[in-house]
């Protein structure tokens, strides 16, 4: 089975450097002119995030089709630094307090890092099931960029760690599995190729 793991294209609150997780913002017009400008592997089952810089990049690349929603691949809880970026947060003391605990503290009143972590191999393991159930080859996940290191950080092999697997909007990773050894219970996956598409928008300049 091959999958194709997108972050979804650019909101306002991404081009501001915010931290951007259960805000339901949508799509900014320079993330929806990008997403329009590439060329994504076909799929035939679509697996989104709930919110709507997902759907909506999801309509953009994968135009008529349905897409099957998993609320278990939503980008994380940000808490109090949500909607917030580093010059408003950075005479926050807590803001320190995570930034010194490199990211490993709960986000104040937020989600912890673990049950984030957690919900996102949640949500890729049902898909992946439902995707092998339905005899799918080819799927796409519109998701976040925390969601997809989540998801690589516990499956890819070789493995890397959390922050090495960051990719930027609209880009992503196409990974492939076997599902009979998947089924046996050695879940693994390995990644074909990165989604990049920045040098190829670099040499139009």
């Amino acid at each position: 089975m091959n999958i194709c793991l997108i972050r979804h294209g650019i909101t306002q609150g991404n081009t501001m450097g915010r931290y951007i997780g259960i805000t339901d913002e949508p799509l900014c017009p320079q993330g929806i002119a990008l997403l329009k400008e590439r060329n994504y592997p076909p799929a035939r089952r679509i697996y989104i995030s709930p919110l709507k810089r997902c759907m909506m990049t999801a309509q953009i690349l994968y135009p008529g089709q349905e897409y099957v929603i998993k609320a278990d691949m939503a980008e994380c809880d940000f808490g109090m630094f949500e909607n917030k970026n580093y010059q408003e947060l950075k005479d926050n003391p807590l803001y320190q307090q995570w930034i010194d605990s490199n990211g490993a503290m709960p986000f104040p009143g937020g989600e912890s890092q673990e049950s984030f972590r957690s919900r996102c191999v949640r949500g890729f393991v049902t898909a992946v099931e439902d995707a092998i159930e339905n005899h799918i080859s080819q799927a796409a996940m519109v998701v976040h960029g925390g969601t997809i290191m989540a998801v690589l950080e516990r499956f890819a092999v070789p493995h890397r760690n959390f922050y090495d697997w960051q990719v930027k909007n609209g880009c992503g990773y196409e990974i492939t599995l076997d599902e009979e050894m998947w089924k046996k219970g050695k879940k693994e996956v390995t990644v074909r190729r990165k989604l990049d598409f920045e040098k190829k928008n670099r040499s139009k300049t």
